[in-house]
This record gives structure tokens, C-alpha cells and sequence, in this order.
């Protein structure tokens, strides 16, 4: 004759007709192993804030010198890029389409129509490679203030991977 176990009393049997709920010792473990391994990578990471503004000032620093081409293109005019120490870069317009300075330059309203446009970092973000200044003609290549051709230019944030680059026969602006 067999006899059922999970007729008997509970005390003798605990687990019978019941459902187990709960973790292995292995599993919790391992979480906090994980756990430990994300605190040692990703939390300096998380908490550090100058890495995501540096990316943030190289992305704006891409996007004012592309808006300085695009409007040396449709205004026919020299566009002067001047970056000023480690930490910002303003831009002006010629006065009128005949010269290649901006010493008797007009205001350069930017994107969002304010003026003059000026890229400033936030403390502990900087270029660590920049030309002190160039200028986009008015088709879009850069330039010396005396009209003369330049080399391609390489534009270089602090704690990011990519450059900026200014191709020197279009003025094409490119990570």
C-alpha cells in the first residue's frame, strides 16, 4: 500500500500542495555582483557632468559653424569664425559682400534670432585644438581675412572622441 505523501501532516511534509517563493542564494549573488560591477563602471559616469556638456559644446560648436557656412552661401557674404581662448567662438558678418574681414562687420543674427552669435562653455569645458580664427567666403570655403586659401581646419572639445573638421576646398563641416 502506498501512501500519499501530501495526506500527511504538514509538519512533516512542508512544501506539499504548496507553491515556493523566493531566491536561490546563487541568484542573489549574482545580482549583487552585477550590481557591484555597474557601481565600479557606469555610476562614475552617470555623475560625471562635464563628459555630457563637453559633447554638448562640440555638437553646438558643429552646428554654429555649419550655420556660419550655410549663411556665407545664401547671403554671398564672408562669414568670420573667431574663437576666442579655449571656451567660445563668436561669429559676424561682413558688411558688404566686397570684403574678406569683418572689421567693419555687421551682426550676425543666429538661428534663433538673437545676435551676436556667441558659443560660450560652461566651466571645465574647453577646446583643446582650435584655430584662433578663419572666415567662410561666399561659397562657403574657409579663408584667411586677406581672401587667401586655408588648409583644413580641425576644431577638438575636451574629454570628446571626434573633431569638427572644416574641409578646405568646400567648407564642408563634418565629425
Amino acid at each position: 500500500m502506498l501512501i500519499n505523501p501530501c495526506t500527511q501532516s504538514s509538519a512533516q511534509i512542508p512544501r506539499c500542495g504548496r507553491d515556493v517563493h523566493g531566491f536561490t542564494l546563487i541568484e542573489l549573488i549574482m545580482v549583487i555582483v552585477i550590481l557591484g560591477v555597474l557601481a565600479v563602471f557606469a555610476a562614475p559616469r552617470l555623475f560625471d557632468s562635464n563628459d555630457i556638456y563637453a559633447r554638448g559644446f562640440h555638437d553646438e560648436t558643429l552646428g554654429y559653424l555649419r550655420y556660419a557656412q550655410k549663411t556665407a552661401i545664401a547671403q554671398r557674404r564672408t562669414v568670420c569664425v573667431t574663437f576666442g581662448g579655449s571656451n567660445s567662438t563668436t561669429l559676424t558678418i561682413a558688411a558688404n559682400a566686397a570684403t574678406f574681414d569683418c572689421t567693419t562687420a555687421g551682426t550676425l543674427s543666429g538661428p534663433n534670432g538673437a545676435a551676436p552669435v556667441v558659443l560660450t562653455a560652461r566651466p571645465g569645458v574647453a577646446y583643446t585644438a582650435a584655430p584662433t580664427s578663419f572666415n567662410f567666403n561666399g561659397l562657403g570655403q574657409p579663408i584667411t581675412s586677406l581672401g587667401a586659401a586655408m588648409a583644413t581646419q580641425t576644431i577638438q572639445v575636451a574629454s570628446v572622441d571626434r573633431s569638427v573638421i572644416v574641409e578646405a576646398a568646400t567648407g564642408y563641416v563634418h565629425e
